[in-house]
């Protein structure tokens, strides 16, 4: 008995499915971008809610915890632990709030800042040689996309 296999819209299987080939090339940037921050000993995350710190942080914005997370996109339990992580490293420090009591105010160390603008710089060179053979047009689809599904 031969089973037909799972079914799929796609005639010719998984590889023409959208989200299928979405997740396989963030999966493969993913790679790329935590193979060019390892010399400077962040994760992917690290870099994410560091680098969100820092710009919200130096643009006056509000740097509490959920603020961070909300503007990074990483879910709160998670942002909490790699901020203690990156506290602990010594990247940013925590601070009361001057209007909120409840609230610490997440603040880049001077070692935080400048290894946040160096992982910048690091993160888009990885990203323009990873998108360097795709059509300037992926941008603008890329952020069309995720104004779309904006939480």
């Amino acid at each position: 008995m031969t089973s037909a296999g799972p079914a799929t819209r796609y005639p010719g299987g998984p590889r023409e499915s959208p989200g299928f080939l979405l997740w396989r090339l963030t999966r493969s940037w993913e790679r790329a971008v935590g193979d060019a921050l390892a010399p400077l000993g962040l994760t992917h995350t690290q870099f994410v809610l560091l680098a969100c710190t820092h710009w919200l942080h130096s643009h006056g914005r509000p740097t509490g915890q959920v603020d961070i997370s909300a503007a990074s996109g990483v879910d709160t339990k998670t942002a909490s632990a790699v901020i203690r992580r990156l506290e602990a490293d010594g990247l940013v420090t925590r601070v009361p709030s001057p209007t909120d009591t409840r609230v610490r105010v997440v603040v880049p160390t001077a070692a935080g800042a400048g290894l946040a603008g160096r992982a910048i710089g690091v993160v888009e060179q990885a990203d323009e040689t990873f998108f360097a053979t795709q059509p300037a047009a992926l941008r603008a689809v890329l952020l069309d996309t995720a104004a779309a599904h904006a939480r």
